[in-house]
């Protein structure tokens, strides 16, 4: 397994799988989500609303899987981070769940690659060096797939997970 990061725009990685850090209604929104629900198309949305209808949405740390539409991935990997509270509501276990199910997913789909984007770390608050320990140490727990990559948005992450992996 190779594991590396980059930074820039998720939307535009080509990998067989991307993962969006979704909300639990599997709906859209801001952030990550709601730019691979806009470069993604209206597939992405239909096929959401029908695992939404059948189930409820997606709870925390789990994940569910969809078609790539319009990206350059063929799937996307829809995930539910933890909001943090202060670390006291099992905030760690649940983000970890999200990478250890979005592998999962990637694994029963015979996906050979996998972009993660920074899940969390947003508008959710989680700690960006806490989620890069947690998302590197579960990733290399669990080496199921060829290729990860973790893309990074913004400079501080990418400043992160370069160190972090050139540690490990």
């Amino acid at each position: 397994m190779t594991i590396s990061c980059i930074q820039g725009n998720i939307t535009k990685v080509a990998v067989e799988i991307i993962v969006n850090a979704a909300n639990t209604s599997l709906l859209g929104g801001g952030g990550v989500d709601g730019a691979i629900h806009k470069a993604g198309g209206k597939t992405i949305l239909e096929a959401c609303i029908k695992i939404r209808d059948k189930q409820g949405g997606c709870k925390t740390g789990e994940a569910v899987i969809t078609t790539g539409g319009l990206l350059p991935s063929k799937y996307v990997t829809h995930t539910v981070g933890p909001v943090w509270n202060g670390g006291n509501n099992n905030e760690a276990q649940l983000l970890e769940n999200c990478y250890k199910n979005s592998l999962q997913l990637a694994k029963d789909n015979n996906v050979k690659s996998i972009a993660f984007p920074n899940i969390s770390t947003g508008i959710y608050k989680f700690p960006k060096e806490k989620a890069a320990l947690i998302a590197i140490k579960t990733v290399k727990q669990n080496p199921i797939i060829e290729e990860v990559i973790f893309v990074c948005y913004d400079d501080e992450n990418y400043r992160i997970y370069k160190e972090l992996l050139k540690e490990n």
